[in-house]
């Protein structure tokens, strides 16, 4: 396709604004800095945006015809809470906040191909629809925020990326079917008695009835969940106890839950309950759970992998088959179970410029000439529709 080529004149613009979100990023739910710097960027190139009175999001449209579909693309905007370590020209300016997950970019490509498609609305067949997502890197994501508004109304197909530092720049990733974990969330909380560390029959002791839940709750994958289905529990925390020499009577722990299948993830919550509930009631202790449902597993549309396929090889881009999906959670996966989509991995790996550190790694950096790849391919995907 030609016409993608053009893109490379925006290739310093799309940097530019990537530089600057990297330079000044806003935490989950405190986005509105990043949203009015895009906000305004596009409404200078004349592009229709919508604000949100509730969240700090940003949808922005091109409409061709009202009576067509549209084409949506999705980017998130907030950073990490973690202090970085590049010694760079447009590293962090806040203190304990950076960009490690690549959102700085996502939202950069993004923007730059918005730009490049009001420029050349008129080779468009479907109307163009920009989510600039809040709130991805917490538990309860900005995706469901949005679908209640409606930001999936008219919507057709909905793609989108990921930087990826474990392929090289000019490669994507991409998965067929299942490529990403349900993630859920669960809290527990034992609750015993206090007593004298010297005697202590006379309390119930917390951490020990902690102790016990933890070891069961760990045997749960290995031998009571079909090894066909990948599963994974995690304890994050675990708070309690107030000196060396006080029984405990209360800790509380939490953790998360990433399956693959959905009995599977109903038959986890179920157990980890009944484990806790048991070991509870053998050492005479009362206890709490509370199970949180994040976001499902992130299922692909075949037909719209193959779109993101043939859109890398027609702008020289090479796809690579990721073959296995991965346990981390991501909720663009909210917006797939209403429409169809793909969401596929953008590399930005060179050894070269020392950009392949993993994500959510103080010193991860992106490879800056995948953000025209980028591009290329969203671009490549809307024109694709003529």
């Amino acid at each position: 396709m030609e016409i993608i080529t053009e893109l490379e004149t925006l290739k310093d613009k799309i940097i530019e604004i990537r530089r600057h979100i990297h330079m000044y990023p806003d935490l989950s739910g405190e986005e509105k800095p990043t949203r009015d710097y895009i906000k305004n960027i596009l409404e200078k190139a004349g592009i229709k945006t919508k604000t949100f009175n509730d969240n700090y999001a940003l949808v922005a449209e091109i409409t061709v015809d009202e009576n067509k579909p549209f084409l949506a693309f999705r980017a998130d905007m907030d950073a990490l809470p973690i202090q970085e370590e590049n010694h760079i020209s447009y590293a962090s300016r806040k203190k304990g906040i950076m960009h490690a997950c690549g959102h700085d970019a996502h939202t950069a490509i993004l923007t730059g191909v918005m730009l490049f498609l009001n420029e050349h609305k008129n080779r468009l067949n479907m109307n163009i629809r920009a989510i600039f997502q809040h709130k991805e890197e917490v538990f309860e994501g900005g995706a469901s925020d949005l679908i209640k508004t409606g930001v999936l109304d008219g919507v057709e197909e909905i793609y989108g990326l990921h930087m990826y530092p474990y392929l090289k720049t000019g490669e994507i990733g991409y998965k067929y079917g299942e490529m990403m974990a349900s993630a859920d969330m669960f809290e527990i909380e034992i609750f015993g008695k206090s007593a004298h560390g010297a005697r202590p029959h006379e309390g119930v002791d917390a951490i020990l009835t902690a102790s016990m839940a933890v070891n069961s709750i760990n045997h749960i994958v290995s031998r009571r969940i079909d090894p066909l289905h990948p599963a994974v529990i995690s304890f994050g925390t675990i708070e309690g106890g107030k000196a060396a020499n006080i029984i405990c009577d209360h800790v509380k722990l939490t953790g998360t839950v990433r399956t693959l299948n959905d009995k599977v993830r109903s038959d986890i919550k179920r157990m980890i309950e009944s484990a806790v509930e048991g070991i509870s009631k053998s050492m005479g202790a009362e206890y709490k759970f509370h199970y949180y449902y994040g976001n499902s597993e992130l299922i692909n549309t075949r037909e719209c992998v193959d779109k993101v396929i043939k859109a890398a090889k027609n702008v020289g881009v090479k796809p690579v088959d990721l073959v296995s999906p991965v346990m981390g959670g991501e909720d663009f996966a909210e917006y797939l179970k209403a429409v169809k989509g793909a969401y596929f991995r953008l590399g930005c790996c060179s050894k070269r410029k020392d950009t392949c550190y993993p994500q959510h790694h103080p010193k991860f950096n992106i490879d800056e000439d995948s953000l025209i790849i980028g591009a290329k391919i969203l671009a490549a995907l809307a024109l694709e529709e003529i």
